[in-house]
């Protein structure tokens, strides 16, 4: 992925946390969280487009302090090993988003307030497994650019 891309697309990130914390997240209050893998699909079809994940990593990294998503409130506690993007136009964030959450366990009603969707977030213990599930998401749902 070009880190300042400004095309539209769909991204997951695949975050590790080192070990058990509970915090605030935003309005879904005090989560408590497993040590392991988490995968965060979100969407950067807006202008910006896909520079969206590099403020995320300003986010995770303590560059940017400002919090307006849940994910916000986690990226600082995690580090970041991967980023899938799928370069589209296609509003396909939820579609990634439940074909993940078919293989791994969802963060019920993290980053997904503007949908129907169980969760944007999922956890995994297994790495890999997290890797299979995440780019077989992205590769199913392909790009239409």
């Amino acid at each position: 992925m070009e880190p300042q891309s400004n095309c539209p697309g769909i991204y997951t990130l695949v975050l590790y946390m080192s070990r058990a914390q509970e915090m605030q997240i935003g309005s879904l209050g005090v989560l408590g969280f497993e040590p392991g893998y988490y995968s965060y699909t979100g969407s950067a079809r807006g202008p910006g487009g896909l520079k969206r994940v590099d403020r995320h990593i300003q986010v995770l990294l303590g560059q940017k302090k400002t919090r307006r998503w849940h994910i916000d409130y986690l990226l600082p506690h995690t580090s970041l090993l991967q980023a899938f993007v799928t370069r589209t136009t296609l509003n396909l964030e939820c579609q990634i988003a439940a074909s993940i959450g078919e293989r791994l366990e969802p963060i019920r009603g993290f980053g997904c307030t503007d949908c129907r969707c169980i969760s944007h977030l999922h956890y995994s213990d297994d790495l890999p497994g997290m890797l299979e599930a995440v780019g077989q998401a992205h590769h199913e749902h392909g790009s239409d650019m």
